[in-house]
C-alpha cells in the first residue's frame, strides 16, 4: 500500500523528477465528461481524448481513468490496447491534478501530491468544488504503487513547470505568483519549495504565459525543455498574433539563462497556429454555476508547445491550421530520433487545455540521468 510522507521531502531523501524526454512506464489519463466544460455532452472531447489515448499508445501504454458513470462509455470508445479503470473526479486534467513521479535512480518512485484548487480557489478558480480532483493524485500513487509527498497547503499544477531532470525548473511568475495559489509566499518561499519537492538547484522564472484567464499561465503552452540545456519556445512575426508579447518576452528571457549545470540555453522557436482558434457561435454547453462560462468569440489557448514527449514520439497538437504542418517540421527537425505524430485536438483547446494538460507520464523506475535513459519505442510492462 502507498503511504503519504508528510515530514520529509524529495530532496532530503534523493528523488528527482525526471526530464520528459526521459524512459517513461505508461501515461495517465482522465476521460472527460462534465457537459459544463466540454460541449454537447463531452462527446466529441471524448472522441478528441480517444484518439489522443490511440496515438500515445504506439508508442507505450495508457491507462484511462473513468467515473462509474462513464466506465461503460469510455471502454467502448477506447481502443482495446487502453487500460480503462474506475476512479471518480470532478474534470479531466491529469497533468494538473495527477502526481509529478520521481525516481531516485534505484528503482524507487514516488511522487509529489501537490494541493489541487482548481487554478485559483476562490479568487479566480475555474469550477467549484474541487475536493475530488485534489484526491486525485493521492489515488493514481495507490494505482502505481508509489508512495507520496503531499504538499498540503502549497498549491501547484504539473502544468505550471517543467523540468530538465538535471537540477533546473522552469516557470511563469504570472502562474506561480498569482494571488489564487499561494499568496503568503514570496517568490524566494515559492522558489525553495519547488527546489525541495523537484529535488532543484535553479529556477528559471519567464514573465508570462499566454491563458491568464484559463490556469493564470502556465508555462507548458509556452516552452519547454527538448533535452538538458535545450528549450522551446512558442514564436511568430505576427505582431498582431494574441501571442505575439508573450512569445517574444519569453524567447528574449530564455536566450540569456543558463542552467542549473551552467550551460546557455540553445532556444529554438516553434511557430503559433496563423489562425487564432476562438469558440464558435453554436457553441452549446450546459450552465451550471459551477463552472466559469465560456462564451461565443472567446480565444482559445491554441498552442504547439503543448506536446507530449513520449517513448521514441512526440505527441502533437493539430488544429485544422495552416501551420499545422510546419509545426510538425519544427518538432520532427528539434527531435529527430522520434516520430512526430499530430492529433487534432480542438475539441480539448475547446475546454481550455491541451494534450499536455491531460497526460501525466509515469518515469520507469530504472533511474539514471537523461542521457543514461535513452528514449525507446518498447515499454517495460
Amino acid at each position: 500500500m502507498a503511504k503519504r510522507i508528510w515530514n520529509s521531502t524529495p530532496k532530503k531523501d534523493g528523488y528527482r523528477m525526471p526530464g520528459e524526454y526521459e524512459a517513461q512506464e505508461r501515461i495517465w489519463m482522465i476521460w472527460p465528461e462534465r457537459g459544463d466544460v466540454w460541449r454537447n455532452g463531452a462527446l466529441p472531447a471524448q472522441r478528441a481524448f480517444a484518439e489522443v489515448a490511440e496515438a500515445i499508445s504506439r508508442f507505450e501504454p495508457v491507462t484511462m481513468l473513468a467515473s462509474d458513470g462513464q466506465y461503460e462509455n469510455c471502454r467502448a470508445m477506447c481502443p482495446p490496447e487502453i487500460a480503462v479503470l474506475e476512479l471518480s473526479s470532478d474534470d479531466a486534467w491529469a497533468r494538473d491534478v495527477g502526481p509529478s513521479f520521481l525516481v531516485d535512480g534505484k528503482g524507487g518512485l514516488r511522487a509529489c501530491d501537490w494541493t489541487f484548487n482548481a487554478w485559483g480557489g476562490l479568487v479566480d478558480g475555474l469550477y467549484f468544488p474541487w475536493d475530488k480532483d485534489d484526491r486525485t493524485a493521492e489515488k493514481i500513487c495507490e494505482l502505481a504503487g508509489a508512495d507520496s509527498y503531499r504538499t498540503e497547503g502549497f498549491v501547484l499544477e504539473g502544468g505550471s513547470f517543467h523540468v530538465d531532470g538535471e537540477g533546473t525548473a522552469l516557470t511563469t511568475e504570472m502562474c506561480l505568483l498569482s494571488p489564487g495559489r499561494n499568496p503568503s509566499l514570496t517568490k524566494t518561499e515559492i522558489e525553495e519549495k519547488l527546489k525541495e519537492y523537484l529535488n532543484l538547484e535553479k529556477v528559471l522564472w519567464l514573465p508570462d504565459g499566454i491563458d491568464p484567464e484559463e490556469t493564470n499561465g502556465h508555462v507548458d503552452d509556452v516552452a519547454c525543455f527538448a533535452r538538458p540545456g535545450e528549450v522551446v519556445c512558442i514564436w511568430t512575426e505576427n505582431p498582431y498574433h494574441p501571442f505575439y508579447e508573450a512569445a517574444h518576452k519569453a524567447y528574449r528571457a530564455l536566450e540569456t539563462m543558463t542552467d542549473a549545470r551552467g550551460r546557455r540555453l540553445k532556444v529554438h522557436k516553434l511557430c503559433c497556429p496563423k489562425r487564432p482558434v476562438r469558440i464558435g457561435e453554436n457553441f452549446q454547453l450546459q450552465v451550471s454555476g459551477t463552472a466559469k462560462p465560456r462564451k461565443a468569440g472567446e480565444l482559445c489557448i491554441a498552442s504547439y508547445a503543448n506536446f507530449l514527449l513520449v517513448n521514441g514520439g512526440v505527441i502533437v497538437p493539430q488544429y485544422g491550421d495552416e501551420n499545422d504542418a510546419l509545426a510538425l517540421s519544427q518538432l520532427q527537425a528539434i527531435f529527430p530520433e522520434r516520430k512526430v505524430v499530430g492529433v487534432d485536438t480542438r475539441e480539448i483547446v475547446y475546454g481550455g487545455g491541451n494534450i499536455h494538460c491531460i497526460t501525466q507520464q509515469q518515469p520507469r523506475r530504472a533511474g539514471g540521468t537523461a542521457a543514461e535513459a535513452a528514449a525507446s519505442p518498447e515499454s517495460s510492462i
